[in-house]
């Protein structure tokens, strides 16, 4: 029975990455590029899509698609700020995963931008590619001190490490210096210190971001 549960998993990875590669082609086809936004219920995640949309939507085609396992509160917030967005409620499944990606992308052939929330977990999106370009994943301080190191995996796989809600820190005893040594053990990916409220380390999340995109912060104003 152990041995079928593995060839199961297997094999259903493998059809993931199999269609994670159209969605791929697809993006590089139409130029657009693709964060993968992941961390757990109440890290930050929404909150920070709509920093990044009020911030940039003027100078750049953003384009979201919120995943969940059920609601479309994440989604109501998003679609107010007038773009492109779409909910994906997952059911019983704690991911997003490439076909569910794969039946929504041709919504999304006109932007410059696609921001993907990944279902609020640290464990099950980990395995799963979507066909982006990079992989964000964010954490609160209000996690715990030790919320990195019970979750390796994913930070392992991250581009962007950001640790938010920092000015809780000291409210909810957390070091945050030992939760960046913990992810810089793991990971190579940057770190960013943030705290969404208070506006910091927002701008420096806009910079990545117009790195990425290999923009100004004006590309497609006037």
């Amino acid at each position: 029975m152990h041995l079928i549960d593995l060839k199961v998993e297997a094999d259903l990875l493998l059809k993931n990455k199999e269609i994670a590669r159209k969605n791929r082609e697809f993006f590089e086809k139409n130029g657009i590029k693709v964060v993968n936004i992941m961390g757990a219920i109440g890290s930050g995640k929404t909150t920070l899509i709509e920093g990044t949309v009020k911030a940039l939507k003027n100078s750049l085609r953003i384009g979201a698609i919120l995943g969940d396992v059920a609601g479309d509160s994440d989604f109501q917030r998003i679609s107010k700020l007038g773009i492109k967005a779409v909910m994906i409620n997952t059911g019983k499944e704690c991911h997003l995963d490439a076909n569910l990606i794969y039946q929504e992308v041709s919504k999304f052939h006109d932007v410059d931008l696609l921001l993907i929330e990944n279902v609020g977990n640290l464990i099950c999106p980990t395995d799963f590619y979507l066909g982006e370009d990079l992989r964000v994943v964010m954490v609160s301080v209000t996690e715990g001190e030790d919320v990195i190191e019970k979750h390796p995996e994913i930070f392992r796989i991250a581009d962007l490490i950001i640790i938010n809600k920092i000015s809780l820190a000291d409210a909810v005893g957390v070091n945050v210096d030992r939760m960046e040594s913990c992810a810089s053990r793991l990971s190579r990916a940057r770190i960013l210190r943030m705290d969404l409220k208070e506006k910091v380390g927002l701008e420096e999340w806009l910079e990545f971001i117009r790195g990425v995109l290999n923009v100004s912060g004006n590309s497609r104003e006037g």
